[in-house]
């Protein structure tokens, strides 16, 4: 695209046309993607993937992937792999330029010494309760450290033996000397260094015991990589005037611009890493990949196309405002993307067995179904039709109300691409439950679009002697509350989970075309859903679908759907 994007405009567009039309760095663009790898990317880092690689696309320019790799007690290789995944599977690609920050350490720390020559940051010795208590409050200004007045030299001295290792943890710190007056908290002579021995950094082992903030890396490193437009989320926007004071102190040739814009707010869901790594660690979601969490690779597991997330990150557009996204919004427009693409299968979740005895014994016959009922070019399927089949039970009433339109004692209905069948017999076991169905079929009936007589009712099945025994996972909204991560750091956000938020079905029926299914594909089982092979079936040697979505925003329907069965295990 380049000079004037097609793409819809928004502020950060403006800035970017505004510097290219004045030629600011050159005429350049770059942007990059700055991860921590603490845990798993979510639907909020997918905003941000979007719009520093979109950006980069649209006007010709570059984004790199960087880890911003400061604090190893809690990052690991797995959240780096998983990071890098994520990004590639939403379409875009870093090439060559995949960075880490600690492959700045170096240089990094020669910039903190050229910040203590100019007289600009110090060593300190007290401890973090008491640099607390030093900073002040949003109301009363803070008290400079007694260890501020530090002359250049003795900070030279006890920088290098920090990093030396003669200093235990807690100790000391490195501080930018800046002003403890300043309103804005963040400039109350920040902490630039601290010291962590006993731990070994997946990038650099154990060269270092020594870790700059976040603050101070992030920042000198979009210098390094010539970064010109760095776009970041509203929480950062009283960490910008830190941003620039480093980059102006130490004197960096490139100086980028740092922009905010509102973070995603999803109902139902939250997006708090911190309260993320608690649900894992405590157990509440099965891992970071559960289906029910909001991270890109749940995302992926439970069925959701790259191509849909990328369309609701385009829609929900790029804002300085606050907004809370509802989750239908992203539930619709995944059902939009799957119904253009997902191949149509038949599926009984909650099989009753039918048996029709006017049909012989031993005969098959193959019916055909479209792949696509929209769409004639993705051609056909066949099904195997028997005498004895699988309809769902819900499609079968005894006693039923008046505007029922399935199945019911001496009533007919369609079997889809098969027979008009009428049941002459309900079957029960010893305490009263139906456990089968006899019926009689109308020959004449056969096919998908039959002349002749018509019924109200048309309902899925599969035949039962050739259908694949499955387990279907019925995912459902993570949290009861819309909003759960306003909860207060006092309270327990647990306690807005669904206790719905997943029910399985252990013995649910499929049509056997998808025994060649692969994880990770995605179909609509007709009247039921769009469902997902999930990648734990080859782990645990039975096929696993998850429901990806339902046929339409079904939030009130699915709200009665839990008043029936508990959570857990069914049928």
């Amino acid at each position: 695209m380049h000079e004037e994007s097609r793409r819809p405009g928004n502020f950060i567009r403006q800035i970017i046309e505004a510097d290219l039309r004045a030629h600011k760095h050159g005429g350049r663009v770059a942007t990059r993607f700055p991860p921590e790898p603490n845990g798993y990317l979510h639907i909020g880092h997918a905003k941000s993937i979007c719009l520093n690689f979109g950006i980069a696309e649209d006007y010709g320019g570059t984004c790199n992937l960087r880890f911003d790799d400061t604090n190893p007690h809690k990052e690991n290789i797995e959240f780096i792999v998983a990071i890098k995944e994520d990004v590639r599977w939403l379409g875009y690609d870093w090439q060559d330029r995949l960075y880490f920050a600690s492959g700045y350490f170096e240089q990094l720390y020669d910039y903190a010494r050229t910040l203590i020559y100019k007289g600009k940051a110090y060593v300190c010795d007290l401890g973090t309760e008491e640099i607390r208590t030093f900073r002040g409050t949003l109301t009363e200004p803070g008290r400079d450290s007694p260890y501020r007045n530090r002359s250049v030299e003795e900070n030279l001295d006890l920088f290098a033996r920090m990093r030396a290792g003669e200093f235990p943890d807690g100790s000391r710190v490195l501080r930018a000397k800046i002003d403890m007056a300043s309103p804005n908290i963040n400039m109350r002579d920040p902490t630039i260094y601290r010291i962590r021995h006993g731990v070994v950094h997946h990038q650099t082992g154990e060269e270092w015991c020594i870790y700059p903030m976040y603050d101070f890396t992030h920042c000198l490193s979009d210098s390094i990589e010539g970064i010109t437009h760095s776009l970041c989320t509203l929480e950062f926007e009283d960490h910008r005037p830190l941003y620039d004071w480093f980059l102006d102190e130490i004197g960096v040739p490139c100086h980028p611009q740092q922009i905010e814009f509102s973070r995603l707010s999803l109902q139902y869901t939250l997006t708090s890493k911190r309260r993320l790594t608690q649900l894992v660690e405590q157990g509440h979601v099965e891992d970071w990949d559960d289906p029910r969490m909001p991270t890109i690779a749940g995302m992926r597991r439970r069925g959701y196309t790259p191509a849909a997330i990328r369309d609701f990150c385009e829609r929900i557009g790029v804002t300085k405002a606050d907004n809370l996204v509802e989750m239908s919004l992203l539930e619709n427009i995944v059902r939009e993307d799957l119904d253009r693409k997902a191949p149509r299968r038949m599926a009984v979740l909650h099989p009753l067995k039918v048996v029709i005895e006017d049909y012989p014994e031993g005969q098959l016959e193959q019916v055909e179904a479209p792949n696509h009922p929209q769409d004639e070019s993705r051609g056909t399927h066949t099904l195997p039709f028997t005498r004895e089949i699988y309809i769902d039970r819900h499609d079968f009433m005894e006693d039923p109300p008046k505007q029922f339109k399935r199945l019911t004692p001496g009533g007919e209905v369609r079997l889809r691409y098969a027979y008009v069948i009428r049941c002459t017999e309900v079957i029960k076991d010893e305490r009263g439950e139906i456990v089968e169905l006899r019926c009689s079929h109308d020959p004449a009936t056969r096919g998908a679009n039959p002349q002749g007589r018509k019924v109200k009712g048309v309902i899925h099945w599969v035949s039962a002697t050739h259908a694949r025994e499955v387990e279907i996972r019925l995912y459902d909204r993570l949290f009861e509350h819309p909003t759960p991560d306003k909860v207060g750091d006092g309270k327990d956000f647990t306690k807005l989970l669904n206790p719905n938020s997943l029910r399985t079905l252990t013995r649910s029926y499929v049509e056997p075309s998808l025994e060649q299914a692969k994880p990770g594909d995605t179909f609509q089982f007709e009247r039921e859903g769009y469902f997902s092979l999930d990648a734990a079936s080859t782990r645990e040697g039975k096929a696993i679908f998850n429901r990806t979505v339902t046929l339409r925003d079904s939030w009130a329907k699915i709200e009665q759907e839990q008043h029936a069965p508990k959570p857990g295990t069914e049928n």
